[in-house]
């Protein structure tokens, strides 16, 4: 037996995912329904148990992917785990690869939302309920998802009970670099639960970005905030990496592109306007350092940073928006940081919570500058 095998045999196994609960795998025996909302391009695909919805509706979590992630599969994990714990989740495609620039992706994701929304409002399995929506960022859909929930009422878009930002990045640092750009966030709604997770890996990008969302969401009360980290450990094996592609947890039965659409309504018209021409800008590609970071999402698997780390993050938080608890309820809650054991009994390094610091210019009674956000 080689070292590495005999490695393998000898070491401690990570903890396994819950049956139920936060966390949990849900209905295993539920079939997930997945529907492709739109048509071509302009397009969301929707996720959610068969069967009828509850009388009260669905929950509802958009789920805005990182730069170039385009397929769900991707996430599958996580949206696996989503739909089986009784979400319809809405993944808008707001890029095409190469052919989208950052700077139109929130009028792109914001078009796709309502669109998708208007459609299976129709279906009586799907069944949004529009007063407990959530929305979910991964890198470059973190900041998305920020301007997203600013325009909220003014686009006559759902207002989220909370936004649930990992390892967020890709912000333009400037009017004309490439990113995705802020808004106001000052226009997010006060009540709104807001959640910042990174992992502990390349963290000066991610802390920069993640605090910088915190803090510019100005109207939103400390008392509303969190900031998580997910800690690496290599007690046992596989080790567990807290990445900037850790959140991400392949699963094939959620490729996108074996999800056709449904049949053309009959009443569809018949002459749309051709788009405009296409033209291409330097920014549509994506760069080296966003090739290998799509190639290491496209590469993740599921393990316990997912089931006991981000998703048991966001299902604890969810519960609280919606309870209309607040942050420092969540952070009190003993589950939120316990990452549970090691096969051999030894902790598996714990989650790391913080409540945000106002800044000094805050608590003098002026708003901070922002600082650049490094782009991803």
């Amino acid at each position: 037996m080689t070292l590495a095998g005999l490695v393998s045999v000898q070491a401690a196994t990570p903890p396994a995912q819950p049956a139920d609960g936060a966390g949990g795998v849900g209905d295993r025996k539920a079939t997930v329904t997945k529907r492709l909302l739109g048509r071509g391009t302009a397009s969301t695909y929707a996720f959610y148990a068969a069967g009828a919805a509850p009388e009260a509706g669905r929950p509802v979590a958009i789920f805005l992917h990182g730069w170039g992630a385009v397929n769900p599969q991707s996430y599958g994990g996580w949206i696996d785990h989503l739909a089986r714990q009784g979400w319809l989740v809405l993944y808008p495609r707001f890029q095409e690869v190469n052919r989208t620039r950052p700077a139109d992706a929130p009028a792109i994701a914001e078009s796709l939302v309502k669109a998708a929304l208007a459609e299976i409002s129709t279906d009586g399995e799907a069944k949004p309920d529009l007063g407990r929506v959530a929305m979910i960022g991964h890198l470059a859909g973190a900041p998305l998802a920020m301007d997203l929930a600013a325009a909220a009422k003014a686009q006559g878009l759902p207002v989220p009970k909370l936004i649930f930002a990992v390892t967020p990045g890709g912000i333009a640092s400037g009017p004309k670099s490439r990113g995705i750009a802020l808004t106001d966030l000052s226009a997010i709604d006060p009540a709104t639960l807001l959640v910042t997770m990174v992992g502990d890996k390349d963290t000066r990008a991610a802390d920069l970005a993640a605090k910088r969302l915190l803090r510019e969401a100005s109207a939103v009360p400390l008392e509303r905030k969190l900031f998580v980290r997910a800690l690496s450990d290599d007690h046992g094996f596989p080790a567990l990496t807290a990445t900037l592609a850790a959140p991400a947890g392949v699963d094939t039965a959620y490729d996108g592109g074996a999800i056709k659409p449904g049949p053309e309504p009959k009443d569809a018209p018949k002459d749309a306007a051709k788009p405009p021409p296409f033209r291409w800008s330097a920014d549509m590609a994506l760069s080296g350092e966003q090739q290998t970071l799509v190639s290491q999402i496209n590469l993740a698997r599921v393990d316990a940073l997912d089931y006991l780390g981000f998703w048991k993050t966001f299902d604890l938080a969810a519960a609280a928006a919606f309870a209309g608890s607040d942050a420092t309820a969540l952070k009190n809650n003993p589950r939120l940081a316990d990452m549970e054991r090691w096969s051999d009994g030894w902790p598996v390094k714990r989650l790391a919570v913080e409540t945000p610091r106002p800044t000094p210019a805050a608590q003098a009674g002026t708003p901070a500058p922002a600082p650049a956000g490094r782009k991803r």
